[in-house]
Formats: structure tokens, C-alpha cells, sequence
């Protein structure tokens, strides 16, 4: 049915509705069609549907109601069809897509003469091009921009930044051809005085290899943050003096007393891994002290964002708003993340290590220790520092984005699927709006990075682990979403952001101190949608452009005055004031205090 359908699109498609459409570089219109959206908020809407190998773009016709669609294809989760050709009742027959971005839509068709089948197939075959044997559009974008990107982080000078290597950790590169393990990225951090064939030991009793391997140092008082997965123990309560001495390495580096173990797992889902061959660290480590933190797992956390998606679309549950938001536990799963992050980082902060694991050391333990490290290090609350914190954190070590968004893939069910980058973003959104003025980026960069988790267009969040990304060759293939983002700096900005080096954050991790992120989880409401800039942060960036005005004429009054006195050099008379001398910023320095 492809084949009869390719010949005509061209003829197909009547411009005029669609014309101001402007396809990204590489993207190409596939079919288009006239078709009713059943909007939630407005009713059904007449329009025009257009298919791209990368979006799905629908505008209406009726003067009276102007309604636009822009979804990538990389945000539908599902595309099923509803009705029958036998169906009763108006707009019964058509499709019903489900998306990962919190919305739902659904289209109505004609009944007459299969009208629905060409675009259930192309938009299933698009959709989900890995289950096609189709490339993901990424690797057909054609976008170019000035900056790439990739060179955003640069594990070894990251290292140096944060004072490595010293006499207690040297960087490794023991993982150059990933035989250590598959998932870790080929630059790691460990004891200086651990051998490399200690490290093989240690990598046979930690889950997929991964072994403990440093994060971040404290720079005055030498603590880290390691990260790694559960040890091997199983039924038996298996030992491993390797593993044991390893961690007392750790725990010796700064000579802290006790090394804290932090298990992000509820207690008894750690005692039930044993079954599976996993466990936790028992009395046999010495000098170490084991804190189970309570969150719960990645299934745990996809139905409680469903239930979300319940409450807050298509229509916000008005009547009983607050105990609806808290029978989804999604606030109080955010809770659990930030209060275990804190506890992580005020522990380093106090001068001991810490090591932190969750059963792979891929989701719960990414969380952690990336929010840790953004309370405890202002580099990371940078918008460049925040780029690098993903890609450290979460891209090389592993977070199995392809398994937990499924990417191009059809098997919605899969129960690999989980929103915990989502949630992760969300943590960060909290202590923005607890700290407004401690972060560089504004909410617009959170936004952008969701968006563009799920739409393919970039390569940054591709595939599982650094091994794959090589093999699928992403860096040279496909743009990074970090091209477009420092291409258009201003955008992610935060007006109200002061630099303070050695601050550490300290959110308030207690229900009522976090809210529902409204901008992000109900934005498709457009009751919702005409609230979203807020004006205070509106009149402070009309008062920052007012102040950058006044500056610029400054300048040029004392660029002219100068030349003027450069004139009257011969006269007699003394230049009385140094004005022509100092620039506008030394003179004003209080117009750049922030309000």
C-alpha cells in the first residue's frame, strides 16, 4: 500500500493550508489529509493533517477556530484505530494516538472506502521507524550549527576540573574497549592505590560490572560521591574480600570513619534482589554503615505517572484536586529522590565518602548523585555545567534512555519503560523554584531537554549506554541537542541568576514545599498555556534590556566626549573630571547590582 500511495503525494498535497509549515533540513513531507481533530478543549475541528518523516502537523480550516498541532513522532507512544466502518454516532471512526509528553489525540475520518488505512500505516511505520528497519530521524536531520555539541563534556577535564588526579584517585583506562564493563564509559575514577587487576575482581561481584568508581570530589575536604550497582551476594550471603577491601580504599582516600553506603531501595526490595543473585553490603564491610533510602522502583514510577496523566489530562480533576494529586504519589515519589539527594550531599559536605547504588546503578543511582552534586557544586547550576552534568551523570554511565523512552519502537507495553529522567528534571525544577536565583538556566532549558528526550531529532539521547552510541556512531551521525541550545543562548537564560561559588542547596524535601509542575504536566490546556510567563520575570527582563540601553548610550556619550576633549587637549584649560578615562561600568556599577 506504500508503493501505490508514494506516486500521488506530491499531487496530494494541497499547499495552501499547510504552506507555512517550515520542515527542518532532511525532513520530508510524507502524506497529508483533510481530517477532524476531536479536540478536548474546543470540540471537533475540521482541518488539515500533514505527515513528515519527522511530525505530525494538523491545522484547522475553520475561520472561527484556529487550532495548530506540532508533535514530533518520536513523542507518540501508541497509534491505534477506533471505530469501525459500521460505527453510529459522529466522528466515531478514526484514530486514537497516545503520546510519552502527557497528551492524548484523536483524529476522525470519513467511513467511506478504508480512508483511514494510508495514514494508520504511515504514521505506524514513522512512528516507530526501529520496528520498521527505518533509521530514527536523527540520522537524517541535515541541521548544521555553528558549535557542536559533543565537545560539551570532556571526561578528563572534567576530572581536572574538580582537582583529579591527586595522590588518593587516579583516572583509569581500564574501560578503553568497555571488557570491564559494557554499560560504564572508557574514562573512570578510583583509588590510586586500587591494581588493575583489582578492579576485574571487584567488577565479577558487582551487577554488569559496574563497578564503585568515583563522581565528584569535595575539593577542600577530599569526600566523594562513588556510584555503582549492587554486589552479588545472593541467597547464600556470598563475600568478596576484594569488593571489601576496595571500599575500605575508598573510605581510606580521606580517612573518613565511617564510609556511608547509601542503597536507594526500599529494605525489602533489596533483601528480595537476593533471590535474583543481588543483595546488598552486610556486616562483613567494616567501617562502613549501609542507609536504605526508600525509593521505590522503575515500575513503581510509570504507574504513578500514569495516574498523573489521569488527573491532569484532558481536563484537570477540579472537585477533589488535592487528593487526586496525592493518590499518584508522583510528589511524594519526588519527595523520597530530593530528600535521598540531600542526604548524600550533606554527608559529603561534612567531610565523609559516600557510595551509592541502587540494583544496576542506572536510574535511582544517576538521580542521586547528579542532584547531589548540583547542591553541592554551582559549575553544574551553569547552563554549560548543567549540559555536562547529563552527560556525565546520566549519558556515560549508562541511564538506558532507548529502554526507558523506547524510542522508535512499537512495544508500548514494554515494561522497561519508565519517566525516570522526567522525574529527575522535575527535582531539578523544585529547587529552581526554591532557589530562583541559584540557577543559570531558566525553565525553558528543562523543557527543551523533555521535549527533545522523546523527539529523536538529536542524538544526545539515543540508544543505552556509550558502547552503542559507538557502534551507531551518534557523535559523528547526528547533531547534538546541545548544537541548538548554545546556539541560541538567550533563550534558556535566568534573569534573576547571581553566581555564588561555594553555596551548597539545600532544598526543603517535605510535601509542602514542592508543587505540581504545571508548566510542564499541563501545558496542553490552554487555560493553563495563557498563564505561563510570569510577570515579575517579565518586568525584570524589560528593566535588564532597559539597563543594557542606557549603558550603550552612555558609551557613546563618553565615546564623543572624549573625542571632544581629545580636541580641546591644546587649550588651556584642565580636563577637571576623569570621566573620559573610566568605562560606564566602573562609573555605574550599581545599575548592575540585580533588583
Amino acid at each position: 500500500s506504500f508503493r501505490t500511495i508514494i506516486p500521488t503525494r506530491k499531487e496530494s498535497l494541497k499547499m495552501e493550508l499547510l504552506s507555512d509549515v517550515s520542515l527542518l533540513p532532511g525532513e520530508e513531507r510524507i502524506t497529508d489529509k483533510d481530517i477532524i481533530y476531536i479536540c478536548p478543549f474546543s470540540g471537533a475541528v475540521k482541518g488539515k493533517v500533514l505527515i513528515t518523516n519527522f511530525r505530525l502537523y494538523f491545522k484547522s480550516s475553520d475561520a472561527d477556530v484556529t487550532v495548530t498541532l506540532d508533535v514530533p513522532l518520536g513523542a507518540i507512544s501508541r497509534v491505534e484505530k477506533m471505530g469501525g466502518a459500521s460505527s453510529r454516532g459522529e466522528n466515531s471512526y478514526g484514530l486514537d494516538i497516545t503520546c510519552k509528553d502527557m497528551r492524548n489525540l484523536r483524529f476522525a475520518l470519513k467511513q467511506e472506502g478504508h480512508s483511514r488505512r494510508d495514514i494508520f500505516e504511515v504514521l505506524f511505520r514513522y512512528a516507530f521507524p526501529l520496528s520498521h528497519g527505518l533509521p530514527l530521524f536523527a540520522y537524517l536531520s541535515q541541521e548544521k550549527y555553528a558549535e557542536t555539541g559533543w565537545t560539551i563534556y570532556k571526561p578528563v577535564e572534567e576530572f581536572r576540573r574538580q582537582g583529579l588526579p591527586n595522590n588518593k584517585w587516579r583516572i583509569s583506562f581500564i574501560n578503553k574497549s568497555y571488557d570491564l564493563c559494557d554499560t560504564y564509559p572508557t574514562v573512570l575514577a578510583v583509588p590510586y592505590k586500587s591494581k588493575e587487576e583489582d578492579l576485574r575482581k571487584v567488577a565479577a561481584f558487582r551487577s554488569r560490572g559496574r563497578i564503585p568508581v568515583l563522581s565528584w570530589i569535595h575539593r577542600e575536604n577530599q569526600a566523594v560521591i562513588a556510584r555503582c550497582s549492587q554486589p552479588l551476594v545472593g541467597m547464600s550471603g556470598k563475600r568478596n574480600k576484594d569488593d571489601e577491601r576496595y571500599l575500605e580504599l575508598i573510605r581510606e582516600a580521606n580517612d573518613t570513619t565511617k564510609l556511608t553506603i547509601y542503597d536507594a531501595r526500599p529494605n525489602v526490595n533489596a533483601v528480595a534482589n537476593k533471590a535474583t543473585g543481588g543483595g546488598y553490603e552486610g556486616d562483613e564491610y567494616q567501617n562502613a554503615e549501609l542507609i536504605f533510602l526508600d525509593i521505590q522502583n522503575i515500575h513503581v514510577m510509570r504507574e504513578s505517572q500514569k495516574k498523573l496523566k489521569d488527573i491532569v489530562y484532558p481536563n484537570v480533576e477540579e472537585s477533589h484536586w488535592l487528593s487526586s494529586l496525592e493518590s499518584t504519589h508522583w510528589l511524594e515519589h519526588v519527595k523520597l529522590v530530593l530528600s535521598g539527594a540531600i542526604q548524600v550531599a550533606d554527608k559529603v559536605s561534612s567531610g565523609n565518602s559516600v557510595v551509592v547504588h541502587c540494583s544496576d546503578g542506572w536510574d535511582r543511582t544517576a538521580q542521586l548523585t547528579s542532584l547531589a552534586m548540583l547542591m553541592l557544586d554551582s559549575h553544574y547550576r551553569t547552563l554549560r555545567g548543567f549540559q555536562v552534568l547529563i552527560e556525565k551523570e546520566w549519558i556515560s554511565f549508562g541511564h538506558k534512555f532507548a529502554s526507558r523512552i523506547g524510542h522508535g519502537d512499537k512495544n508500548h507495553a514494554d515494561q522497561d519503560r519508565s519517566p525516570i529522567f522526567v522525574q529527575f528534571i522535575d527535582c531539578v525544577w523544585q529547587m529552581t523554584k526554591q532557589f530562583p536565583t541559584a540557577f543559570e538556566f531558566n525553565e525553558h532549558l528543562l523543557l527543551t531537554i523533555l521535549d527533545h528526550l522523546y523527539s529523536c531529532r538529536f542524538g544526545t539521547f539515543l540508544y543505552n549506554c556509550e558502547s552503542v552510541r559507538d557502534q551507531h556512531e551518534v557523535r559523528s551521525k547526528t547533531v547534538s541537542l546541545w548544537s541548538l541550545v548554545n546556539s541560541k543562548v538567550d533563550m534558556y537564560l535566568n534573569p534573576f541568576y547571581t553566581p555564588e561559588s561555594g553555596r551548597v542547596l539545600y532544598p526543603v524535601a517535605s510535601m509542602r514545599h514542592l508543587e505540581l509542575w504545571v508548566a510542564y504536566y499541563i501545558r496542553w490546556n490552554p487555560r493553563i498555556r495563557q498563564q505561563q510567563q510570569s510577570p515579575v520575570e517579565q518586568r525584570y527582563k524589560e528593566l535588564l534590556a532597559l539597563r543594557d540601553e542606557y549603558l550603550k548610550k552612555l558609551e557613546q556619550l563618553q565615546l564623543s566626549d572624549s573625542s571632544t576633549s581629545s580636541h580641546l587637549a591644546n587649550s588651556p584649560t584642565p580636563n577637571t573630571t576623569s570621566s573620559s578615562t573610566s568605562t560606564p561600568s566602573q562609573q555605574y556599577t550599581h545599575l548592575q547590582t540585580p533588583l
